[in-house]
Order: structure tokens, then C-alpha cells, then sequence
């Protein structure tokens, strides 16, 4: 074989080699020849790597154990993926999303003009500016405090401004590191059990009982009024609790509001207090968990403007942390949450923010409670819909969700029921809790017509 021959096999040998993935590091593959013939004489030799025979590199990283314990993906991108596959099975099907609860309609004028402004201001000297304060701009914190608590005794400085009330839950578990207990509502968003496994807060899944070793259930069913007996709750550090709460849309009455706060206090617990969705209360039911006295003594109330404004790709929320919270050392919880903050985080972006201070602005404020009117109008008619078929529904009258009971049967086989046979996306209750067994969720999250059309579709496959 000539010099051009020898050269032709070993960059051909070499090129393929690579392809195959192929490294000296951690391998003892040999590359079997073969030859490839050409009308000019010259032979070219190459090989193919067998995928059994490669050895894949690993690092001497251990996984987080935590991780392991999770069960499966989180919940809405596991409906996600269900969606996806159901598409491919059905291409020309009209499927109507009511699952994750993410808003449609478009954020009201008077907003997104705030936030056009201020986007177009960064383009001059005079309009820029670069980090700001990870508490948030002073201006929009004080307009939370006034609009949101005015009369309740929290200040702007007792509010932080965030990226969302998702992402400062995560924060709080950071805040309260691995050696807590928590207690959560059982259905409930899950976030808080996800992120309590995450930071080693939780023994393993138990498949049994379909629930986390070392974290407290707080049972919320129609039989006792989605409200957990206390008297049978065991002590816990921390309790979260949403309310309007996600997923049933019940909401708690000031009564048991107190009841919570003092049964914190006699725990010496701190309440993590979910109020993302006060604004679709229309009941005298409390807003927020500072309406009840000695609640700043034991809580913490996290919000958002995703399901007002429809910011829920914008961005932007607040946590309360008065002043009169502290540990068990009296070292006081704002100043270890700032730090946190201030550790991880670089502030919600300005332009986000002048939406915000644009969302409580007189104008603002009455074009959010028309959007929230018109997911209320959408929860009105799934509301109808169902009852009219005979079910037991619950929610919907402060909240955006619907709760609908399918009794004896499994919340998947449900909502792959409905996914089947009327290409309409809801979310299964078990997903929220093993209380959620036998209950699916319908989130009033929708354009009009597709509640309507949703409708239609659910009454001629119950009626």
C-alpha cells in the first residue's frame, strides 16, 4: 500500500473513532478494522464503535440523595409531557388546556405601557440603571405595603420584592436549612413537599400511604371543610398553608385563621401563609393571615402578581416578613432572609417592576380586578357545567380552580379519561396529595370560548 494509502487508513481510523465517541480515558474498546476498496486503487480501513462496548465516563460526584427520593417529574411538566404524547396521537385534535394554571388573557394596557417606558428609558444615560436592590426599588414596596396591608401594621421594609412566589418558597426552605419539620395541606401545591425533599427536610416516599416520611399531612377534605383538625396535628417548625387554596380553591374563614395563629403560637412554629390568589376572594374571608392578631409574631406570607396581572411570564411577587418574627434565639427571621437574598439573588428586573408599580396604580388596580372578574366568570360556567351533570364540586367561588369529586376512582384514570375522549387537559388530585385521590382539578385559566367549548365537550361525555 502506498504513503497516501497508509495516510487515507489512519484519518479515516481516527475520524471514526471519534464519531463513535471513543476516548482513551477509562477505555479498553479495540476498534475492529474493515476495508473499503476503491476503482483507483487505494484501500480505506474504518471501524464502527459498538454502543455496548463503550464505557461512559463518570465523575466521582455523588448525587443528592434528596433527589432520589422524588417521585418521578414534577407534576405539571409530567401533564406537559402526557399533553405532548397525547398530540402525537391525536395531530389534528383541538386540545384545550385547563391544567397548569398559567393565565391567557393579555395583561391590561395600562401595564404593559409601565414596563414599555421603562424599557425604552434604559436606552439613555439618563433612564439607565444596572443592579438594583435585591429587596426591591423602595417605591413599589411601600405601594405593596399601603395597597395590600394598610392597615395591618407591615411596612415597606417588611417587604421583598421577588422573581415570584415559587421561587421565594424555595428560598425560604433554604432560609430554614434540613433540620426543621414541616406540616403542609393535604391536597396542596407541590412545591412545598417538593422543595421540603430537596433540602432533606423528609424521610422516603412512602408507597403505602403515598406520602413523604417525617412531614406532617394536615388532611383537608369536604368532610371536615378543607380545614385540618388541629387537635391531631403533631407539632411541626414550619406549617405552609395557601388560602384560597391550590388546588381545592377553598378558603379559610377568619375563625380558623385564628385557630391556626394560636395553634402556631402554642407550637412555637412559623406559618408560611400562601395568599397568591386573595384577590379572587369575594366573601368577607381574610385576605391575609396579618388580618388575625399575633400573626406577625408567627408568619410569613408570600404573593404574586401572576394570576392578577397575568404576570406568570413576567415575573414578579413579594414576600412579608414583619419585623416582630424571630427564631427560637431571638435572632430576627428578616435579617437571615435578607441575607439570603442578598446571596442569591439580584433583585426582580426593573422592568418588571415598573409593571408592578403600574399594577397599584388607581387605573391598574381596577384593570386587575376586571381580569380576575373574567377567570371568575370562566370558573362560574365549569362550576355550572359539572353540577349540572350530577358531580360534587367544590372551589371556584374564591378561586380560579375547580374541584371535582369522581368518587372510587383513580385521579390518572380520570384525567386520561377526559384527555381521551374530549382532547380537554385538567389535573389530577392525587398529584396534589393523597387526600386528592378521586379528584381532578379544572383550572378556569382560559380564553371564553374554550371554557365554553370545554363545556360542551365534558357535558356529552357525562351526560
Amino acid at each position: 500500500m502506498s504513503a497516501l494509502n497508509h495516510v487515507m487508513a489512519a484519518a479515516i481510523s481516527y475520524s471514526s473513532s471519534s464519531f463513535s465517541g471513543q476516548s482513551n480515558l477509562n477505555s479498553t474498546y479495540q476498534p475492529r478494522p474493515f476495508t473499503l476498496h476503491s476503482k483507483h486503487g487505494m484501500i480505506c480501513k474504518c471501524v464502527a464503535a459498538s454502543p455496548a462496548e463503550q464505557t461512559v465516563y463518570r465523575t466521582k460526584v455523588s448525587r443528592n440523595e434528596n433527589m432520589a427520593k422524588l417521585q418521578a417529574g414534577y407534576l405539571f411538566p409530567e401533564i406537559a409531557r402526557r399533553r405532548e404524547a397525547h398530540l402525537l396521537k391525536y395531530p389534528d385534535a383541538q386540545v384545550i388546556s385547563l391544567g397548569i394554571g398559567d393565565t391567557t388573557e393579555p395583561i391590561p394596557e395600562v401595564i404593559t405601557s409601565a414596563m414599555a417606558e421603562r424599557s425604552r428609558a434604559l436606552s439613555s444615560v439618563e433612564g439607565y440603571s444596572g443592579y438594583g436592590a435585591e429587596q426591591g426599588e423602595k417605591q413599589l414596596r411601600a405601594a405593596i405595603a399601603s395597597t395590600f396591608y394598610g392597615n395591618l401594621g407591615i411596612e415597606e421594609g417588611d417587604i421583598f420584592v421577588s422573581d415570584g412566589a415559587k421561587c421565594d418558597i424555595a428560598r425560604l426552605q433554604m432560609l430554614f436549612g434540613s433540620d426543621v419539620t414541616m406540616a403542609v395541606q393535604d391536597p396542596s401545591y407541590p412545591a412545598y413537599v417538593d422543595s421540603s425533599v430537596i433540602m432533606g427536610q423528609t424521610g422516603l416516599f412512602q408507597k403505602d400511604v403515598q406520602k413523604f416520611g417525617k412531614i406532617e399531612y394536615m388532611r383537608c377534605t369536604p368532610e371536615n371543610g378543607f380545614f385540618p383538625d388541629l387537635s391531631s396535628i403533631a407539632r411541626t417548625d414550619v406549617i405552609f398553608f395557601c388560602s384560597p387554596n391550590n388546588p381545592t380553591g377553598a378558603t379559610a374563614t377568619r375563625e380558623q385563621l385564628t385557630r391556626l395563629v394560636q395553634f402556631a403560637k402554642n407550637n412555637g412554629s412559623i406559618i408560611v401563609y400562601d395568599s397568591a390568589y386573595a384577590m379572587y376572594i369575594s366573601d368577607h374571608s381574610p385576605h391575609s393571615i396579618f388580618e388575625i392578631p399575633g400573626a406577625k409574631e408567627v408568619a410569613i406570607e408570600t404573593a404574586s402578581f401572576s394570576k392578577y396581572a397575568g404576570f406568570t411570564g413576567v415575573r414578579l411577587g413579594w414576600t412579608v416578613i414583619p419585623k416582630e418574627l424571630s427564631f427560637s434565639d431571638g435572632f430576627p427571621v428578616a435579617k437571615d432572609f435578607n441575607r439570603i437574598v442578598s446571596t442569591c439573588f439580584n433583585g426582580a428586573s426593573n422592568i418588571a417592576q415598573a409593571g408592578g408599580l403600574a399594577c397599584l396604580s388607581p387605573e391598574g388596580l381596577k384593570a386587575m380586578r376586571q381580569v380576575v372578574g373574567f377567570y371568575k366568570e370562566n370558573t362560574d360556567i365549569i362550576v355550572d357545567t359539572f353540577k349540572s351533570l350530577g358531580f360534587n364540586v367544590y372551589g371556584g367561588k374564591n378561586a380560579p380552580y375547580v374541584w371535582v369529586h369522581f368518587p372510587g376512582r383513580s385521579s390518572w384514570d380520570v384525567f386520561a379519561e377526559i384527555l381521551d375522549k374530549t382532547h380537554v387537559v385538567t389535573t389530577p388530585g392525587s398529584g396534589f396529595g393523597p387526600a386528592g385521590e378521586g379528584f381532578i382539578r379544572v383550572s378556569a385559566f382560559g380564553h371564553r370560548e374554550n371554557i365554553l367549548e370545554a363545556s360542551a365537550r365534558f357535558k356529552q361525555l357525562y351526560k
